[in-house]
């Protein structure tokens, strides 16, 4: 059988277009189906949103940090797709012990779209892979409108902030913004530091913590020279095909 190196520079043995398939990240599961995958698809996690209501065709194999393992023992995959980041270290070595998992490892444009042509290669999809990572491309290769300083907050209690090293600043550079977080990955951020800071916009993103209306008139009243804005949190995060929303997205911001 094959061997590929995943994103983690693992070696993984991976039988030729495999058919029994499962997605540990949601934004990975999404970016299977419209590499026509779907089929071979036979469990994702509870937050596999997309496409809408696909989930429910397959099994529900848990979180992307808790696997139900007895469930995927019952699925006998023939290949895992997981992330670095999203997934646990400790259930993703459980399982490779088992079987192929192929990890990827997500901190800009660049790494994302090496995964697409890597999972397409695992696949059997390499040509569709192209194909999306061409016209994603296509649609990336412009200069933003600077728009000013961000902040991108990711959690409420305690407030967590996207710094450096993190796909999500690379794509706030990309829509036009200038993330004021200095540190690297997901640092924590108080309220005299947000306001000391005072960015141009603030934005409150729609995952992994649901900010509302509520918390936009909250930290208006903190911040009454910025720019509060709800923002997409996929558009932001997700490093699958979604990212073929991204140039229409922030030309609405």
């Amino acid at each position: 059988m094959p061997i590929y190196t995943d994103q983690l520079k693992r070696k993984v043995t991976i039988s030729e277009n495999p058919k029994r398939i499962i997605s540990l990240v949601p934004s990975q599961t999404e970016l299977l189906v419209d590499l026509g995958l779907g089929d071979r698809i036979v469990g994702v996690t509870k937050f596999c949103v997309h496409p809408e209501g696909f989930k429910k065709e397959k099994q529900i194999i848990g979180g992307t940090k808790n696997f139900h393992f007895d469930k995927i023992d019952e699925l006998k995959p023939d290949l895992i797709i997981g992330n670095k980041e999203e997934n646990y270290q400790e259930g993703i070595v459980m399982l490779a012990e088992k079987y192929p998992v192929w990890m990827s490892d997500i901190f800009d444009l660049s790494d994302a779209m090496e995964m697409m042509r890597g999972i397409g290669e695992i696949t059997g999809r390499s040509e569709a892979a192209q194909q999306l990572v061409d016209m994603i491309q296509k649609d990336m290769d412009y200069v933003p409108k600077k728009k000013g300083t961000a902040i991108y907050l990711i959690w409420k209690d305690p407030i967590m902030v996207a710094g450096k090293d993190t796909f999500i600043d690379d794509m706030l550079d990309r829509a036009g913004f200038e993330n004021l977080v200095r540190e690297s990955r997901y640092p924590e951020l108080s309220l005299k530091g947000l306001t000391e800071m005072n960015p141009d916009f603030l934005l409150l993103s729609s995952e992994p913590y649901p900010f509302k209306q509520k918390h936009l008139d909250e930290f208006s009243a903190i911040l009454p020279d910025s720019t509060i804005q709800l923002v997409d949190g996929e558009i932001f995060s997700w490093y699958g095909s979604r990212l073929k929303y991204f140039k229409n997205y922030i030309s609405t911001i």
